[in-house]
C-alpha cells in the first residue's frame, strides 16, 4: 500500500500543479480516469462504473482514516505538551472543535475523489459553497506543503549523510 500511495501522492502533486497553472478543477476522480485509460489503452474488459465506484470509496476511506489518525496523534502530542489540571477541559473542547472542522474540511475537499453522483450528494449536504475557490486553494496549499516537505526531508537526509561521512572521516572505527 505504501508504494501505491507514493504513486498516488506523486500523481496528486502533478495534477495540483496542472490545476494551478491552467486554473482548472478536475471533473473525474483519479480512479475512474485511471480505469478508463487502462480499459482504452490496455484493452481490459471490466465494468468501469462499478469498479471505480468501489475502489474510489475504499481509497477515499483509507485517505481520510489515515489523515485523521495522523491529525489525532499530532493533537494528542500537543495536548500532552500544553495541558495542565486547570486547562485540560478547555483544551479538550478546543481540540474537539478543531477535529470536527478538520473532518468536515476533509470530506469537502475529498469529494473530488468520489464519483459524480456522490459528489452531488455532498454538495447538497454542504449547501451552496464555492467549491472552485476551495479546490483551487486546496491545490495551492497542498503543492506548497508537499514541496516544503520534500525540501525539508532532502535537507535532513543530506545532513544525516554529511554527518555520517564526517564522523567516519575524522573518527577511527574500532
Amino acid at each position: 500500500m505504501g508504494y501505491f500511495f507514493s504513486l498516488y501522492c506523486s500523481w496528486k502533486i502533478f495534477i495540483s500543479l496542472v490545476n494551478i497553472v491552467f486554473d482548472r478543477v478536475g471533473r473525474k476522480d483519479p480512479v475512474t480516469k485511471g480505469m478508463e485509460i487502462a480499459v482504452h489503452w490496455l484493452g481490459f474488459d471490466i465494468d468501469v462504473q462499478f469498479w471505480s465506484q468501489h475502489i474510489s470509496f475504499f481509497l477515499v476511506g483509507c485517505i481520510i482514516l489515515t489523515s485523521i489518525r495522523g491529525f489525532i496523534l499530532t493533537l494528542t502530542r500537543f495536548f500532552y505538551a500544553v495541558s495542565s489540571s486547570k486547562s485540560s477541559n478547555i483544551i479538550v473542547l478546543v481540540l474537539a472543535q478543531l477535529m470536527g472542522m478538520y473532518f468536515v474540511s476533509m470530506v469537502m475537499l475529498m469529494r473530488m475523489n468520489m464519483p459524480l453522483e456522490y459528489r452531488t450528494i455532498i454538495t447538497q449536504v454542504l449547501g451552496d459553497l464555492q467549491f472552485h475557490f476551495y479546490h483551487r486553494w486546496f491545490d495551492v496549499i497542498f503543492l506548497v506543503s508537499a514541496l516544503t516537505t520534500m525540501g525539508i526531508l532532502y535537507l535532513a537526509h543530506k545532513q544525516v549523510n554529511t554527518s555520517d561521512k564526517t564522523e567516519s572521516f575524522y573518527e577511527p572505527k574500532w
